[in-house]
């Protein structure tokens, strides 16, 4: 059966079937313009654990998802399909969470870091962080080849690094738009130099990194101001505290929105931490931090940047994790997110390829 006719015998109202693709769509990957790449990853989360899960959890939601999106025109019959799992990706991540908990228990309570045991196990996961990045790199690099839009689902916000590798070999320079509440710009963190929290430097080693433009950020150290401030201009940070005391004076959204519009080139990668948004919205991600924005400020902020005529190349989705007990709302409220996201990507890229 050909695409053509899986889209007339589709019945988008309908509700979604789990023997189908990511949001109950009838095509297989080939047949799909973008393709997601599950990466269910968390060796150096330092808070709460569950991110790991969150590729499968967004999956089995998303056929709860209503396939109908105000600026895109039958935008399901384009195809949004999760690429299959890579099984070694979790069973080495399993592996090596358990041995960095053992490394961060152990320097807690008064051991050397430089010691051959120590030191050993630091080396291990540092082995294995650059196999994931080379991986998901690889992979990617595959999938943009065949013409896809490329979108990532974490894990921890440490696993894209190897998709902007890709990005950088692909298109050259571009722009992260980064919606997070934190910085993420630590050297390293606990010790490991590919932290969740050192995604972003990380990605300024990335010459093709022109710009880093950062929205919503609200927890950080002094060592992450000095390197926004030190950046000359290469990392601009609009601060939580800083849009909603502008938001209390009387300022508008769209026109802050305005703002980031202008701090951003015309080639855009966008990074997605779920904790960028209100906990209430994710209350089970692993470093929930009390602010952020309502889901309909980030996807605002989005469309202004497509309607604008600027392209976003690929993106992800980090840090979802569903609760301990089966909660699933924090995947349900990014597998709906995830669906605009995903559409006003691919929407900025048509006829501009």
């Amino acid at each position: 059966m050909t695409k053509q006719d899986k889209i007339k015998q589709f019945d988008p109202n309908s509700i979604g079937q789990l023997n189908a693709g990511m949001f109950g769509l009838p095509f297989n990957l080939n047949e799909c313009e973008t393709v997601l790449i599950p990466v269910p990853w968390e060796v150096t989360v330092s808070y709460g654990g569950g991110t790991a899960n969150g590729p499968d959890a967004i999956l089995a939601a998303s056929y709860q998802v209503d396939l109908h999106d105000p600026l895109l025109k039958n935008a399901w019959q384009r195809g949004i399909g999760m690429d299959e799992a890579n099984t070694e990706i979790r069973s080495t991540s399993d592996a090596m969470r358990a041995n960095a908990e053992a490394y961060i228990d152990a320097l807690a309570n008064g051991a050397n870091e430089n010691a051959p045991e120590q030191k050993a196990t630091a080396d291990a996961i540092r082995t294995a962080c650059l196999w994931l990045n080379e991986t998901v790199k690889q992979r990617a690099l595959h999938l943009l080849n065949e013409g896809k839009t490329v979108g990532l689902i974490g894990g921890d916000h440490s696993t894209p690094l190897g998709l902007m590798q890709a990005l950088a070999q692909k298109f050259g320079n571009f722009a992260i738009l980064q919606i997070d509440a934190h910085a993420d710009l630590r050297q390293a963190y606990e010790g490991f130099e590919f932290s969740h929290a050192s995604i972003m430097y990380n990605a300024l080693k990335l010459n093709e990194v022109e710009k880093l433009v950062q929205v919503g950020i609200r927890d950080y150290c002094e060592e992450e101001l000095n390197v926004i401030e030190n950046s000359n201009g290469r990392v601009k940070t609009f601060f939580d505290r800083a849009i909603k005391q502008a938001l209390y004076r009387g300022d508008s959204w769209d026109r802050i929105c305005n703002r980031i519009v202008r701090e951003l080139p015309d080639a855009i990668y966008l990074s997605f931490d779920i904790d960028g948004l209100d906990p209430k919205l994710c209350p089970h991600t692993g470093t929930p931090v009390a602010g952020g924005f309502e889901t309909d400020q980030v996807l605002y902020l989005l469309e202004k940047i497509v309607l604008s005529g600027k392209r976003i190349i690929a993106f992800d989705i980090n840090e979802v994790a569903p609760g301990a007990d089966g909660n699933d709302w924090d995947a349900n409220v990014a597998a709906r997110l995830l669906y605009r996201i995903a559409n006003l990507v691919r929407l900025s890229q048509l006829d501009k390829n």
